[in-house]
């Protein structure tokens, strides 16, 4: 019987995965391969969080292997040498993985289709449409955001017929062995993801089903951190626990219901678009950084690597622990360390203070989201990052400054979101929530926070820090 080899990367799920299926075609046998590189898991972007989720995760796809007849066979080592091994022990006809576009898996997969003595086989999956179908009538590829959109969705939607469904078995040979599924002493006890294909099966279903659904008010909710009014799927589609095309059709779907019951006026068509025009953001990101994978480094605008950055190894400090001052930064913060994820309009608060406000290297906080996120990605997380910076592709303009005062009182008006990740300001007036500054001292003693004891005051004066930084971006393009 012939064996192939369904080598896991990103794609820890058995609905709607095309290089299982494409493996399932090409051999009587498939042996699903997970292997634990140490250059990723040793690595400054890799954070404890998302490394124990991961191994949930690969513990969740056994288990769901298992109910076929099947197993997840992990080895340790690097992809090429483990890979050739393996082909070289199962007489193996063919490798089939899920394309991936970060330079270092366009780097790894090349290293093991030359070491391999068989074909590797790369799959379409980490997105709905593949970078390479997304691009310019030239040729070129989009440099921003609302053209990429336009010829994305001219591709045509995802219908329900282009799910593929998982397997009902798996054939897989009893040899080889590997290693047994590595575990963390436990799941960070603050992380709110249940890991898995079922699990995500069951986060998107609980967003986008019923009439009631979070989906079609979301354009109302999905700024507001203290409201439960995001899907919370990111974790997924980072591991693949959920594949896009089955995201972009929960998409589709709701707009169609939307459009037949009429709901809230169109309202809540809007709404299930806002949240598909999301999913198109992460797959243009992919596709900046697969074209240009040199922003993992450096500013995709090259003049901002001149920037004269501050660097203040305190401030940075303070920011990393959520003690800046300013609570809706800090409650952000205080949420990314405990839960490993943070709702995305508080991503854009935290990084706009670290790089307008504290006049930090975005790479600092960059690297500081992926050593914490469980949905941590480099792609999105990079274009996030420039973004906010103003320094990527179709970025906010450099003057773009969040204010954190307004920020949070425009968006976490009754304070639901900061009292719950700061308790210390539980008893704080709604009117001094956001600037807890402002209190008397005997307004401090009744609400139980002593600024500068209890929680701390402004490390750095807004204002004066926007002069600053606007000063700063100017100086570089007036060079």
């Amino acid at each position: 019987m012939s064996t192939v080899i369904w080598w896991v990367r990103r794609d820890l799920r058995l609905t709607d995965n095309q290089a299982l299926h494409a493996a399932i075609a090409g051999g009587d046998q498939v042996l699903p391969l997970f292997v634990l590189d140490q250059r990723l898991l040793e690595s400054s972007y890799t954070g404890a969080k998302r490394t124990a989720w991961l191994f949930a995760g690969l513990a969740a796809l056994d288990a769901d292997l298992r109910s076929r007849g099947s197993r997840l066979l992990v080895r340790c080592g690097n992809p090429a040498d483990v890979l050739a091994q393996l082909c070289r022990e199962t007489k193996a006809t063919a490798v089939f993985a899920e394309r991936d576009y970060s330079p270092f898996a366009v780097r790894r997969d090349a290293a093991v289709s030359s070491a391999l003595p068989v074909p590797l086989h790369l799959k379409p999956g980490v997105t709905v449409h593949p970078p390479e179908m997304v691009h310019k009538e030239d040729g070129n590829p989009f440099i921003v955001y609302t053209p990429f959109s336009k010829r994305w969705r001219s591709l045509g939607q995802v219908r329900r017929s282009d799910i593929l469904p998982a397997p009902q078995m798996v054939q897989t040979p009893g040899e080889p062995q590997g290693e047994a599924i590595p575990t963390a002493p436990h799941l960070p006890p603050g992380v709110p993801f249940a890991a898995g294909e079922a699990a995500a099966k069951q986060q998107l279903s609980n967003f986008v089903m019923g009439t009631k659904a979070p989906i079609f008010a979301y354009r109302r909710l999905r700024d507001q951190p203290g409201a439960d009014g995001t899907a919370q799927v990111s974790p997924y589609l980072r591991f693949g626990m959920i594949s896009a095309r089955l995201a972009a059709l929960a998409a589709y779907e709701a707009i169609e219901r939307a459009d037949d019951e009429d709901m809230a006026e169109g309202d809540a068509r809007k709404s299930a678009d806002t949240w598909l025009a999301e999913l198109i953001w992460r797959e243009f990101y992919v596709s900046i950084l697969h074209y240009f994978p040199q922003v993992r480094g450096s500013s995709f605008r090259t003049e901002y690597d001149r920037m004269d950055w501050h660097n203040d190894d305190a401030a940075f400090a303070a920011w990393c622990a959520g003690r800046t001052g300013y609570p809706i930064v800090d409650a952000a913060m205080r949420q990314l360390v405990t839960q490993g994820w943070m709702h995305n309009r508080t991503r854009m608060i935290t990084a706009s203070f670290l790089v307008k406000d504290l006049l930090v290297d975005w790479r600092w906080g960059e690297r500081f989201f992926m050593q914490h996120l469980v949905d941590g990605d480099p792609a999105a997380n990079n274009g996030g990052w420039q973004w906010t910076a103003g320094t990527g592709t179709d970025a906010a303009p450099y003057f773009r400054v969040f204010n954190p005062i307004l920020q949070g009182k425009k968006f976490d008006p009754d304070g639901v979101y900061v009292r719950r990740w700061l308790p210390e300001l539980a008893h704080v007036p709604d009117e001094f929530l956001h600037e807890p500054w402002q209190m008397q001292t005997s307004d401090q003693t009744k609400a139980h926070c002593i600024l500068g004891k209890d929680y701390p005051l402004p490390i750095v004066d807004h204002h004066a820090a926007r002069e600053r930084v606007l000063a700063a971006y100017s100086a570089v393009k007036a060079d």
